[in-house]
């Protein structure tokens, strides 16, 4: 019937299809689906309605690496890069990158941030590989319904890319790595630290 949707039949060894199995198959992978939250009951994309939530103080932080030769890296310490300063433009960039978030993850809200900080941890020493590393830590602060993790991710790997961008004339083997979420705070899911047990662990709150 037009308009109507039917799970599809499972075919069987003996050339048969069994429709009670495919129903079967058919409403555990929507009961699967409802575990999602960003997927309403026809497994269709949502927002999520966060309208129900407490308004709590959030905070995030996250980091991305960059990875580079160390004559690149001399040239950004000595300001020898014709674009300019290399990390003051990717300070910059970080933080507009937290502010655009949900203009770049479809189901991220729009959220009223109250801090953005940006820094750079410069690895002069090269790894096995012969490559010095930047890091860029960036921590994301706001008091909301929800929480800041993707604009703090957000901003580290903004502002990654914006050093690649700035060095790839005298550098186009440079690679963005490690982009992780390091903490958060605030909200119903409480503390996650990742230096804890390995990768980190929930704490309740």
């Amino acid at each position: 019937m037009a308009g109507c949707r039917f799970p599809s039949l499972t075919f069987l060894s003996d050339g048969t299809y069994n429709l009670a199995t495919s129903l079967l198959q058919h409403t555990d992978s929507t009961n699967k689906m409802a575990e999602f939250t960003h997927f309403n009951e026809a497994g269709r994309a949502r927002m999520v309605d966060i309208s129900a939530k407490d308004s709590t103080e959030r905070l995030a932080t996250a980091q991305a690496t960059v990875f580079l030769l160390p004559e690149t890296l001399e040239k950004i310490q000595r300001g020898k890069i014709a674009k300019g300063d290399v990390l003051a433009v990717a300070q910059v960039a970080g933080v507009m990158g937290a502010k655009k978030t949900p203009d770049l993850i479809p189901m991220c809200h729009p959220i009223l941030l109250t801090s953005v900080d940006i820094s750079f941890k410069e690895e002069p020493q090269p790894d096995v590989d012969g490559r010095c590393s930047i890091t860029i830590t960036a921590t994301a602060k706001t008091t909301g319904p929800t929480g800041v993790e993707m604009e703090a991710m957000t901003a580290a790997t903004v502002g990654a890319l914006t050093i690649y961008d700035m060095c790839k004339a005298v550098d186009r083997g440079m690679s963005v790595s490690d982009v992780f979420l390091l903490s958060k705070s605030g909200g119903k899911s409480g503390t996650y630290n990742r230096k804890d047990q390995g990768q980190g662990k929930v704490e309740a709150r």
